[in-house]
C-alpha cells in the first residue's frame, strides 16, 4: 500500500469511530461521547501543578486548547497507525482496539452517565475497527478513492448528527419559558461610585458574558428547568426534593455577591460581581432539620463535579440561586440553578447545575479537589490588585492609579498605594455596596519621568492587611501584594 493511501486509511479510521460514537452519545448522553469522556477523564487524571499550569497559561482557553490537542495525538495516532500497516492490517486494527478500550474505561469511570452509555464506546471501537480493515483491503483496488470519499462523508454526516442531536435539548426555550424573576427581597440600586470605570476599573456589576468561568466541564450540560430536581438527604430528619417551581414559588431573595476562584493569582482575572436570584439554602436544610455532627454541606453537579462547603458559612449566607442579573441563569454559568456562597473560593462553594445536596462531615466525604491537594475549608483571602495603569505601559502627566480590592464576607476597609517603595498613601474608596463585594479605589499620584513600580495593599474591616508573602493559589489561595511598572514621560 502506498505510503499515502495507509496514512489517510488510518486517519479515516479515527474520524470513522469518533463520529459513531459520538452520534450513539446522542441517544444515551453527550458525555458518553468517547472523545469528550476520554477529555474528561484527563482533566481527572491531570496532577494539580499542570492543571494550574493549564489555567495560569490558557486562561478560559484551557479546555479548548485541550480538546485541540487531543485531536493532534489522534490525528498523529491514525496517520501512524496507518503507516504501520501498509502490508498488513494487523498493526492499525491493535492500535484501534487500544483506542476503543481506552474509551469504554473512560465512560465506564464517570459519575455523570448510566449504565447504557457504554454502547457509545463500543460503538466507536467497532467502526474504527471495520473501517479501518474495510479501507486496508479496499486500498488495494482502483475504486479506493471512492470508498475514501464515501466513508468521509459518512463520518462527518455522523458525528453532525450526533452533535445536534446531542444538544437538541432546548435549554434557551426552557430559560426564555420561565420570563421575569421577581424576587420579594431587592437588591437597592447601586450607589453612586461604586466603580471606577472611567479610571479604569471594572464596572461594579458584572455582565454574565463578561462573568469568568473556571470548571471541569468540557461541554455545558443542557437540562430543562422543568425536568431538573434538587434532591436534599444525607444527615437530615426530613429528606426531600424540590422542583424548579417549587423553588420559583418562594419568597425569592435577591443578593450582590463577588465570587472569586481560588486559581487567582496575585492580580488575576478570575474574580466576578453578579445580582444572584434565589433563597437561602439555610431555609431549606432547616425545614429538612439538620442533625447534630454535621459539619459540610456536599454538593453534586449534574456533571459528576462535587464540592464540601463548610455547614456554618452555608446555613448563614448561602444562596441556591436561579437567577443571574435579573434574568435566569445562563446555561453555561448553571442553569437551571447553582450555588453561591459568599465568603467561600468557588471550588468549595460555587457548585453549577446542582442536583444533589448531601448533608454529611468532612471526614466522610471529600470534594472533587480535595484529593488533588487542596485546602478542605477555603475562605476568601484578603485581596486587591492594580487595574490601571496596565504593566509596562506608558502614561503622560498626573498618573491616576486605580484597582479593585476584596476580603468577602469581611468587606474592605482600607487600601493602600505606594510607589517605588516610599511611604504607604491611603486611596480614595469607591462606595461600600455590601461586605460581599468587591470595592474599588482609586489614588492620583505626582510622578516625575521616567520607570516607576507602585504596589498596592487591602486592610479588611477586622483590621487584618493582605499578606506581602507571594504564594501560589494552591492549597487555599493566592497571597502577595500585586505590583505593576510604568513609565511615565
Amino acid at each position: 500500500m502506498k505510503p499515502t493511501k495507509a496514512a489517510l486509511t488510518g486517519l479515516l479510521a479515527i474520524l470513522a469511530a469518533l463520529a459513531a460514537g459520538h452520534l450513539v452519545a446522542a441517544f444515551v448522553g453527550l458525555s458518553a461521547s468517547p472523545y469528550l469522556a476520554v477529555g474528561n477523564a484527563a482533566i481527572d487524571l491531570t496532577p494539580t501543578w499542570l492543571k494550574e499550569f493549564a489555567v495560569t497559561t490558557f486562561g478560559t482557553n484551557d479546555k479548548l486548547v485541550l480538546l485541540t490537542g487531543m485531536a493532534v495525538v489522534l490525528v498523529a495516532t491514525g496517520i501512524a497507525a496507518g503507516l504501520a500497516s501498509r502490508n498488513t492490517p494487523t498493526p492499525g486494527t491493535v492500535i484501534a482496539v487500544a483506542l476503543g478500550l481506552l474509551g469504554i474505561a473512560a465512560v465506564l469511570t464517570r459519575p455523570d452517565v448510566g449504565q447504557l452509555s457504554v454502547l457509545a464506546p463500543l460503538a466507536s471501537l467497532a467502526a474504527g475497527v471495520y473501517v479501518f480493515r474495510h479501507l486496508h483491503e479496499e486500498s488495494t483496488q482502483d475504486e479506493s478513492r471512492r470508498d475514501f470519499l464515501i466513508t468521509a462523508g459518512l463520518a462527518v454526516a455522523a458525528g453532525v448528527t450526533g452533535q445536534l442531536l446531542g444538544t437538541r435539548t432546548d435549554v434557551e426555550g426552557s430559560r426564555q419559558a420561565i420570563g421575569d424573576l421577581t424576587p420579594k427581597t431587592k437588591v437597592p440600586d447601586l450607589p453612586v461610585g461604586a466603580d471606577f470605570a472611567r479610571d479604569g476599573t471594572p464596572a461594579f456589576i458584572t455582565s454574565a458574558k463578561d462573568f469568568y468561568r473556571i470548571d471541569t466541564a468540557l461541554s455545558v450540560p443542557r437540562i430543562r428547568a422543568e425536568e431538573w430536581t434538587l434532591r436534599i438527604h444525607g444527615m437530615v430528619d426530613r429528606p426531600a426534593v424540590l422542583t424548579f417551581d417549587e423553588i420559583r414559588k418562594r419568597d425569592l431573595i435577591e443578593e450582590t455577591v463577588t465570587l472569586t476562584c481560588v486559581s487567582n493569582e496575585v492580580g488575576g482575572p478570575y474574580i466576578s460581581t453578579a445580582n444572584f436570584i434565589g433563597i437561602r439554602i439555610g431555609d431549606v436544610l432547616r425545614e429538612a432539620g439538620v442533625k447534630a455532627g454535621a459539619d459540610q454541606l456536599f454538593s453534586t453537579s449534574d456533571d459528576g463535579f462535587t464540592a464540601g462547603s463548610p455547614l456554618d458559612y452555608v446555613l448563614e449566607r448561602g444562596l441556591i440561586a436561579i437567577g443571574m442579573n435579573g434574568e435566569p441563569l445562563p446555561a453555561e454559568h448553571g442553569f437551571p440553578a447553582r450555588l453561591v456562597v459568599p465568603g467561600l473560593y468557588g471550588y468549595v462553594s460555587a457548585t453549577k447545575w446542582v442536583t444533589d445536596l448531601n448533608v454529611t462531615t468532612f471526614a466522610k466525604e471529600q470534594g472533587y479537589w480535595i484529593p488533588r491537594g487542596w485546602a478542605a475549608r477555603a475562605p476568601i483571602k484578603t485581596m486587591s490588585r492594580i487595574d490601571r495603569p496596565k504593566g509596562l505601559s506608558k502614561v503622560s502627566g498626573r498618573t491616576v492609579v486605580a484597582g479593585t480590592a476584596w476580603a468577602q464576607p469581611k468587606g474592605v476597609a482600607k487600601v493602600e498605594v505606594r510607589a517605588d517603595g516610599g511611604p504607604w498613601q491611603e486611596a480614595e474608596l469607591g462606595a461600600d455596596v455590601s461586605d460581599s463585594t468587591w470595592r474599588m479605589w482609586r489614588l492620583e499620584l505626582d510622578l516625575k519621568p521616567g520607570s516607576h513600580t507602585v504596589e498596592c495593599r487591602a486592610t479588611d474591616k477586622t483590621g487584618y492587611t493582605q499578606d506581602q508573602a507571594r504564594l501560589d493559589p494552591i492549597p487555599d489561595g493566592a497571597t502577595g501584594w500585586h505590583s505593576i511598572s510604568f513609565t511615565v514621560q
